[in-house]
């Protein structure tokens, strides 16, 4: 008797995880890219199958369903994000290297205006309730707000701290990690002004963000290899994580309450699933590669999107970064099979 309900238990706790959820990921695709510049933020267009991948001086785009490269963005100054607004037909590029934001043509990728914003805009959002661009900018530890349909700037967010990756509630709220200060941001998008600043703490240094809407949790992916999860209502750190080193973006799919986070130093994508919005179970440690840091995701298929390259044995000078190997830059595809 005692078997059969032991058997009944685990039927039935299976049963509660998505079926998604119940299959382990793997590298089903590796894909040489080549091309030059390093890269940092990736977006997954879901409604265009494509990914933007920015480079340094450029935005790849790239077919998600041939791996293709189909078009890219030229002559642009130190990017780090892209952001878009389909039903405005735009794209909006952040330029650390000039303190702009290049908007482009969505179906043409042409260049369409440059504005200028704070000093070195990293991360950038479009979000849809106010229409607004929001660029994170790690110099001027602000937000520059851009309106999506004219280019303009309309106003700043002082932030207090370097800013790193942001989210939106879609419903007049937008929360970015301040990475300096271990703490979280939560702006009005309507006022343009900071509602409160929340401690990640034991998290630090948080730089991947991602968020479950529906259950009111954002996920801070932190330098100490800890994931915190944060009520967006309250501030509170419900609980932590473990995850791995060096981690630089974060996902969450609604569809199968997965946690994704990519995570460079290790070369590990960490899988955490949701068991409930107080409790959450690593399901997977999966290996990439070395330097695959950042991550783009299409959540109708479950399919994660990542880059790295090979780098050389030394750096050319002492503290700085080795080069990276020529031709060597590849996407890899992950997903659950």
């Amino acid at each position: 008797m005692k078997r059969i309900f032991a058997l009944f238990l685990a039927a039935t706790l299976l049963a509660a995880i998505p079926a998604f959820a119940q299959k382990q990921f793997k590298v089903v695709n590796t894909v040489k890219l080549g091309g030059e510049g390093g890269w940092d933020y990736l977006y997954y267009d879901k409604d265009g199958q494509r990914l933007f991948i920015t480079r340094g001086s450029h935005v790849m785009v790239v077919d998600a369903k041939t791996l293709k490269v189909s078009g890219d963005i030229p002559d642009l100054s130190g990017i780090h994000g892209v952001a878009l607004a389909p039903e405005l037909g735009r794209g909006f590029v952040s330029n650390g290297g000039d303190n702009t934001v290049t908007i482009f043509d969505l179906k043409t990728l042409k260049k369409l205006d440059s504005v200028k914003v704070g000093e070195r805009p990293d991360a950038i959002l479009y979000d849809p309730f106010t229409k607004h661009v929001f660029t994170f900018n790690a110099r001027s530890k602000d937000s520059s707000v851009v309106d999506a349909a004219s280019g303009k700037v309309v106003g700043t967010v002082p932030l207090g701290g370097k800013p790193e990756f942001p989210v939106s509630d879609g419903k007049g709220k937008v929360y970015a990690n301040i990475e300096d200060k271990s703490e979280i941001a939560a702006i009005d998008a309507t006022k343009l002004s900071v509602l409160n600043h929340w401690s990640v703490s034991p998290c630090q240094e948080p730089s991947a963000l991602a968020f479950d809407l529906a259950h009111h949790r954002l996920f801070a992916g932190c330098d100490n290899k800890l994931m915190a999860v944060v009520d967006s209502d309250t501030g509170k750190v419900v609980t932590t994580v473990p995850i791995g080193a060096g981690v630089d973006a974060g996902r969450f799919n609604p569809k199968t309450q997965e946690v994704f986070m990519s995570c460079g130093g290790d070369g590990v994508l960490t899988v955490i699933h949701e068991d409930s919005p107080d409790k959450y179970t690593v399901t997977q440690n999966l290996a990439t590669a070395k330097g695959a840091r950042t991550m783009a995701m299409d959540y109708a298929s479950n399919t994660a999107y990542l880059v790295t390259a090979q780098r050389e044995a030394t750096p050319p000078a002492p503290g700085q970064r080795p080069a990276m190997v020529p031709g060597s830059f590849e996407l890899i595809v992950v997903k659950a099979e």
